[in-house]
Order: structure tokens, then sequence, then C-alpha cells
């Protein structure tokens, strides 16, 4: 044994014990005749204290951080104690120690407030690993694993392993493909996710199936997204939607309990999409805090009567007009309203302008378009928007898709400026009832907003046998029956944060090609694509239905971070590409040879 205890684990009850620790030199003091090392494992740091003997031996022979390091000697109590880390009553006087491994001087320093940027700490991603920091987020993403298993396993859920090549059927991303050596020209696909294998299992009799399983889809990357993910995986067959809502939001509450304490005893709120589009502008909306949206004209139509009464042209002539009242800021400078309007001209934004009222404590009115609106309009606005005293209505105008969004972001942006986005905080919400379909204007078809395997609400399924799919005139496709039909799908959303999305599933044949049909596939298409899955159909398939949790989005959130590439071990940067181990990368022509595949670089 290198060891007979961890850097983490002696007490002042240790004291007097002769032990043998091995770990990372973290730092050196020298201090005249004596010499102190902060040795530190996966578990913590020990002092070590080398006397002048031995110190005379590192003058000979000097140690450099990182180097790997075992000692033995005895337990003794601190004179200057450390109440920062766990061992800091005690430290250990050396009596004989061994370099089992040198060092050379790491790129940037191993601790908590690293001199390393973000290329150099992914380049020696192993390094940075070391760091305290990093190990907590990969301890935190072990807690949440752990915790959900143990939660599914007791709930009888059983762990089911599906294949990693598969049958290529991009219906969303792209999707990464890998040749057949042994089936020349022929390739299969990495998983975007086990959607059609889960609902085979509820066909082969597996009622409660879950996996956290790698994905792969081949898109466009940012914080919160990797070429490969990981997700928490589930099925659930002779279930409806309550059934499945219920269950998973036991999984998060019991996620929350085992990982951070937290007792999360209140119901989990339900919220229909549309009503999540008109107040909040996005279909994940963050209810920490509240700031709803205030419809004054949508898509034309007024809903603010005052607006019949501006000559206004910026409001007159818009399509969408939006607002929220943002609590305690009538006292805004021209240069913090200055400051908003610059930020929502940004082009990730794309607003023209911003227009603004304020209420001040007094009861007096200022608008940044009093030219426009008499005190009286003002009045009448402010109790539309529902602001009070002190509260600073913020307005935008312009496009409804692009109006409505940029009013989100908007109010996550002053949300985080009033502190109001607690990281700590935490709060659940299902949303519900989504549309079936979106509409594709440039394909000129309909497109499945989850996926094709999505069933419609059991009262619009006659609507979609009885109807053709096809759009006869697209300037009208908002009149044609699909458009109204909702899915029976639902998304968990945990601070502004989608963290699951599922649905009922079809299981009936008809229904399914139906849908296919609705996608512009035709049935030898469908045959091709699926012909396995609605053959399965035929033979028994049980009513289910299923849920599938971004593991990677949700630690991060449970770790306070922005971003999912803390959480994962050894993560791709924004180009795709681990920078590391330098993937991907070219392979030679003999294996391209024996894969029968010639590039055209262009």
């Amino acid at each position: 044994m290198y060891r007979t205890h961890t850097c983490g684990e002696l007490k002042i009850t240790d004291v007097n014990k002769e032990v043998t620790l091995a770990g990372w030199v973290q730092t050196i003091r020298k201090f005249g005749s004596i010499t102190f090392i902060d040795l530190r494992d996966r578990y913590g740091i020990t002092q070590l204290l080398f006397n002048e003997k031995l110190t005379e031996q590192l003058d000979k022979n000097p140690l450099g951080r990182e180097f790997v390091l075992q000692v033995s000697g005895t337990v003794s109590e601190r004179s200057n104690k450390n109440k920062n880390i766990p061992t800091g009553d005690i430290e250990i006087l050396i009596s004989e120690f061994k370099v089992l491994n040198k060092s050379a001087v790491p790129p940037f320093t191993i601790q908590d407030d690293t001199d390393g940027g973000d290329d150099i700490r992914m380049k020696y991603r192993f390094l940075d690993l070391r760091r305290n920091a990093v190990k907590k987020n990969i301890e935190l993403r072990y807690a949440v694993n752990r915790a959900a298993r143990n939660y599914l396993h007791q709930h009888n859920f059983i762990d089911i392993e599906t294949p990693f090549l598969i049958k290529s059927t991009p219906e969303g991303a792209r999707d990464f493909v890998v040749p057949s050596r042994m089936n020349a020209g022929e390739f299969y696909a990495l998983p975007q996710s086990p959607q059609t294998f889960k609902q085979l299992l509820m066909v082969s009799g597996y009622d409660r199936y879950y996996q956290i399983v790698k994905c792969f889809r081949d898109e466009d990357l940012r914080a919160d997204r990797q070429p490969e993910f990981t997700q928490i995986d589930c099925e659930m067959a002779f279930v409806e939607q309550d059934d499945i809502l219920q269950m998973f939001e036991g999984m998060i509450k019991f996620i929350f309990k085992e990982v951070k304490n937290i007792d999360y005893a209140a119901p989990v709120e339900r919220m229909t999409w549309e009503d999540a589009m008109w107040n909040y502008g996005n279909d994940k909306p963050d209810i920490r805090f509240e700031m709803k949206i205030a419809n004054l004209k949508v898509e034309g139509k007024n809903y603010f009567e005052g607006l019949n009464k501006t000559e206004f042209a910026v409001f007159n002539n818009a399509e969408t007009i939006v607002a929220i009242s943002v609590p305690a800021c009538s006292d805004y400078s021209r240069k913090q309203t200055d400051e908003l309007i610059d930020w929502v001209k940004r082009p990730q934004i794309g607003m023209g302008g911003l227009a603004f009222v304020k209420v001040n404590t007094d009861g007096s009115l200022k608008s940044s378009f009093d030219k426009f609106f008499n005190e009286q309009q003002l009045k009448e606005l402010a109790q539309y928007c529902k602001a009070n005293p002190g509260d600073l209505i913020l307005i935008l105008a312009g496009k409804e898709e692009r109006t409505r969004k940029a009013i989100s972001e908007l109010r996550l942006y002053m949300g985080g400026r009033l502190g109001l986005r607690k990281p700590e905080e935490f709060k659940l919400l299902w949303v519900t009832d989504f549309p079936l379909f979106e509409y594709d204007e440039e394909g000129n078809r309909w497109v499945a907003r989850h996926h094709p395997f999505t069933s419609p609400k059991p009262e619009d399924i006659a609507v979609m046998i009885n109807n053709n799919p096809i759009i006869e005139n697209a300037d009208k496709y908002l009149e044609h029956p699909y458009s109204k039909i909702k899915a029976n799908a639902y998304d968990m959303v945990l601070n502004g944060n989608e963290i699951g999305g599922g649905s009922i599933r079809i299981y009936q044949r008809e229904l399914q090609e139906k849908m296919f049909a609705a996608l512009g596939m035709s049935k030898e298409e469908s045959q091709y694509k699926f012909g396995f899955l609605l053959g399965a159909f035929e033979y028994g398939a049980p009513p289910h239905g299923g849920i599938a949790f971004g593991f990677d989005r949700l630690c991060a959130i449970l770790g306070g971070s922005e971003s999912i590439r803390d959480f994962i071990a050894f993560p791709k940067n924004n180009s795709g590409r681990d920078v590391m181990i330098d993937a991907p990368s070219t392979i030679d022509e003999k294996q391209l040879e024996e894969l029968q595949i010639k590039l055209n670089l262009k």
C-alpha cells in the first residue's frame, strides 16, 4: 500500500499515529532549517513538517509543485491551526519520504484562483481536473447521477443499454455518421437519443426503463451545448401525462434533497405553452421573480385601448408592442436609460430602440414619448401594465417574433441586474400543451415541434386523422386545422432553463403513419426509416410515454454555473474540438482505403 490514509481524513483524534500518505505537492514553504509542504490528493490537503535533517536532503534534491510524493511520519497537533480545512488541526512530522514521480512546471497554478485561461486549461484538462473547484463539479455530477439512479431503482425502473451504432434518420439536428468497413458504402449514425429503442422496450414489456446515456448531435455549439451530451432517459408504459409529471417531479425533488439538502415541498406549478409565451415571451420562463409582460398590441390588434388615441407613429406602425414594469427603478438616470436603449439595440437582441415610462414615487409620470401621450394616457398605461409607484415601465415595439423574444431577454436582464435571479434559489415549472406542429415557411410544410413520435392531445387525435395535412395557401397556414393541434407533451423548467422534455407517445400504426405523412414523408420513406417501429406497433404496443432530462445542464444549474462544460470531465470547445487530444483529426490513407472512402475537400 502506498498510503494508510488519505490527505483529507486525519483529525486531532489521530495524534501520535504512525501514518503513510501519498499525493501531489501543492505548496512548499521553507522557514530556516525546517520546511512545510502541503500534500494534496482527491480527498484534501495535509500539512507536512520536514525537520532540519530532511530539509538538508530537500536542499540537495529540491521538490517542485505537482511532484508525486510518498511520506511516512507521526500525526502531531499543529501550533498554528487552519480552520479552513478539515485537517487543519494536525500536521505530519515526517520521518522519511520518497519521490514517486517528478513533474514539469505546470502551465498554470493548480488552485482555485488559477492564472490559466480557458484555452490553456482545456489543453491541459488533466491538470485542470486536479483543481478543487473543478473537482467539486465532478463530485456534484456523480452525486446527481447516484441520486437519480437510487430514485429510479426505488420506483422499479430498470437500466437497459441501447445501441450507439444505429440507422441514420435525421429529423432535427444533423447526425454524426460512422462508416462501416464490413458494409462498404453504408454508414451507422450515433444516436441523437434512444427514442425509438425505448419505445420498442415498452412494446417488449419492460414497462419502466431508464438509462443515463450519451447522445450525439452535430449542431452549432454554445455554453449549454456539446456535440456529445448526457441524458437521464426514461420511459413508462400504461401511463397518462399526470403519472409521468408526478413521477419525475418526485425524482428532481429527491435529487434536490440528496445533493443540495433542499426540501422542495411546494407543488410544482404547471403552465400552458400559450400562457408562458403571453406572460413571459418564451416557453421556459424563469418564475423566481414576477415582472410579467403586458401585451399592449399583438400582431396588429390593440389590447390597450390607449393606443387608439395616440399619433405616435412608432406605436401605430408596430405589429406588436409589449412592456414590463421593473420594480424600484423609476430613479434611473438618463445615462442608465441610454444604457438600456443600447442594450436592446445590440445585434443579439435586434431592436430599433426602447421606450420607457417612469412611475415616480410621488405619483407623477415621465415618459420618453411625452409629446404623444398626455398625463391621463400615461396613467392608463401604467395601470394596464400594473405598475406601482417607483416602477420603470420598459416598452418594445416591432415585429411579433423578434419583439417577444427581445422583451423576454430584457426581462431576464433586468432580473439579473436587480439580483432577482438568485443561483441558490430553485423554482420548478411544468410547461404543457405545446403546439404539435410548427410551420416551415421555406419548405411550406409542417415540422414536428418535439419529435415525430409525440402524440396529439386525446381530443385532437380525430382532427389529425380526419384532415389533410397539405397546406393549400401558405399565407393562411394559421387557419389550417393542424395549426390548432396540441401535443401531449411537457417540459420541465428550472430557473428559466429547460432541464427535461417528454411526451405521451403515439403507439398505433395508423396514427404514426398519419404523423409521418403530415411531415411530408411518403409511405416508402417512412417504411424505409421507421418500418421496424411501425411493424412493432402491430404486436400489442401499450400506451406509453416518457421524458429525457439534460443531465449536464441539471448539474450546471445545481452547481450555480452558466456552462455545462464546467461539469464534464473532458469537454469540447465552442468549435467542437477536444484541444487536449487534438480531435477531430485526419485519418491515414490506409484507413480510408479500407472504408472505401474518397475525400472531396473544397
